[in-house]
């Protein structure tokens, strides 16, 4: 599967992805927020194999996109959809960028197309972001897209030893139908 931004071309995960996906992935610094950090290209094997679903929209299941650069076709994050409910209306995003190409609006750009994507050609009632609350520029982008922050558990999620506050921020499909008619006014 591929969706295309105006800079950029979303394309589903696969093995031949391994390399480029263990160089952005394995900085610690960079994805300090980050519940998985790969510590050689076999985890990052895997992963791919093992934890990335094959097929789109199977409950229970994350399916990965890798974010190319359209221009060169280099690989600068991914974003992953974790298919929640049985009903199959709500979803969850995760997306990770590499240092390089973060703060040049790449991150909201792939977003708004996966947004799209999810509510205008799956039919999607609800998507939310588990946000770790010292990622600053994670939330604001988030926010930026309409996002609205519905929860802060105090140290919920236990993450190398330590147990870490999480944050969630959800949007609605009528939420983005009316964010986007507002911006085309």
């Amino acid at each position: 599967m591929e969706l295309y931004t105006e800079r950029l071309l979303l394309q589903n995960m696969q093995l031949e992805h391994s390399e480029a996906l263990y160089l952005y992935r394995s900085d610690e610094k960079i994805n300090q927020y980050q519940g998985w950090i790969p510590y050689g290209i076999e985890d990052c094997c895997n992963f791919i194999k093992n934890k990335v679903a094959k097929e789109l929209d199977q409950v229970g299941t994350w399916y990965q996109f890798v974010i190319m650069l359209k221009k060169d076709s280099k690989i600068i994050g991914d974003i992953g959809i974790h298919f929640l409910d049985e009903e199959g209306k709500q979803v969850e995003l995760g997306c990770t960028l590499a240092k390089a190409y973060q703060g040049v609006g790449y991150a909201s750009e792939a977003v708004t197309q996966i947004i799209s994507f999810l509510f205008n050609k799956l039919d999607k009632h609800r998507i939310t972001a588990s946000i770790d609350p010292r990622n600053i520029p994670s939330i604001k982008m988030v926010e930026k897209l309409g996002f609205r922050k519905e929860a802060h558990f105090k140290k919920s999620i236990l993450m190398n030893g330590l147990w870490l506050d999480d944050v969630i921020y959800a949007l609605l499909k009528e939420e983005w139908i009316e964010n986007t008619m507002q911006k085309r006014i």
